[in-house]
């Protein structure tokens, strides 16, 4: 970073920073165990001469593991891009106002889950539903190993309850399906023509700010060959939402290689296994009892709110211990 001439490229420097923040947190988080394990031999030694210090040793204990198994999750990361950061977009199914409410919590869920780990948020794309909820909604996820955290969640999400949109007071069965892509960046080759593009302009859309709704800014394009449609509505300027929607594109590209080449192993291998990304992952029951069940790994809460308010430890690991042993969907 020292060297002459780092700065003159924004983007490589900034990435070069994010690795440089990641080394660090890994150095500090190895000094912390080292000191915390030597504070508990001074505790154990003073217990031992008869000192009242047993809360201190169970609080100190109770540290240690809550550091060891976030290093242990980090250990379980193999995909290539698992510490990249990551690209979430999220889109209601089909049952207008009762599915584009369950987007818009299952859009709140993330970004409660991505504050409580200290993870920076951008909205790139935003468009509020007629009623209620959000038509659909793209953010960008910055922190350490992102993409690899969030990646479990990719796939279609299932809400049961009853409905507060109807009068009868009726139980309702909603989807919403959840992507999410590495933020790759320009060292990785995707190749895109011009000719294969469609792009349109409009009006920026959403609450608040003075350039909303004023210019034709907000960008869509749309990839003929692939059918895959991005939109960027976030930035002040139609030139930099064009950019950022060619980053999406090409994290959506990039996606659909590698799961297109997945799904050719699958079959070399002659495994049946589903491993397309449009499968139901994951239920939230809310009516008749509360419980949410990820359908891969078998694993459940009872608490939804909990899992609502943005609490997905318990679902990640279970799905990164499936993976690491191989047997992930």
């Amino acid at each position: 970073m020292s060297a002459q001439g780092f700065w003159d490229s924004p983007a490589t420097a900034q990435d070069i920073g994010r690795k440089r923040s990641r080394l660090e947190k890994r150095i500090a988080a190895a000094e912390s165990l080292n000191t915390k394990e030597e504070e508990l031999d001074v505790l154990l030694e003073l217990q031992r001469d008869g000192e009242d210090v047993e809360a201190d040793i169970e609080k100190l204990v109770s540290q240690l593991e809550q550091e060891i198994n976030e290093i242990e999750m980090t250990m379980k990361f193999s995909g290539e891009h698992d510490d990249r950061d990551a690209i979430v977009a999220i889109h209601p199914g089909a049952g207008g106002t009762e599915s584009q409410d369950w987007a818009e919590m299952l859009l709140r869920m993330y970004l409660r889950f991505c504050e409580r780990r200290g993870w920076s948020t951008e909205m790139v794309e935003y468009q509020a539903g007629e009623e209620a909820g959000i038509k659909s909604a793209t953010f960008m996820v910055r922190g350490d190993y992102a993409y690899g955290y969030l990646k479990s969640e990719h796939g279609v999400h299932r809400l049961v309850r009853i409905s507060p949109f109807d009068a009868a007071k009726r139980r309702h069965t909603s989807f919403a399906s959840v992507y999410v892509f590495p933020d790759i960046d320009e060292e990785i080759q995707i190749e895109i023509n011009d000719k294969d593009l469609r792009v349109d302009t409009y009006r920026s859309s959403g609450a608040g700010g003075q350039h909303v709704n004023v210019t034709d800014s907000a960008v869509r394009i749309t990839h003929l060959p692939s059918g895959i449609v991005v939109t960027c509505q976030n930035e002040r300027s139609q030139h930099k939402n064009r950019d950022v929607a060619m980053k999406l594109l090409r994290s959506r590209l990039y996606q659909l290689e590698v799961e297109r080449r997945q799904e050719e192993q699958v079959k070399l291998e002659g495994v049946k296994k589903e491993i397309g990304f449009g499968s139901q992952i994951r239920s939230y029951v809310m009516q008749p009892y509360q419980m949410v069940k990820d359908l891969r790994t078998g694993y459940e809460v009872g608490d939804v709110q909990r899992v609502l308010d943005g609490d997905l430890n318990g679902f990640i690991e279970a799905y990164l211990t499936q993976r690491a042993r191989g047997t992930a969907a």
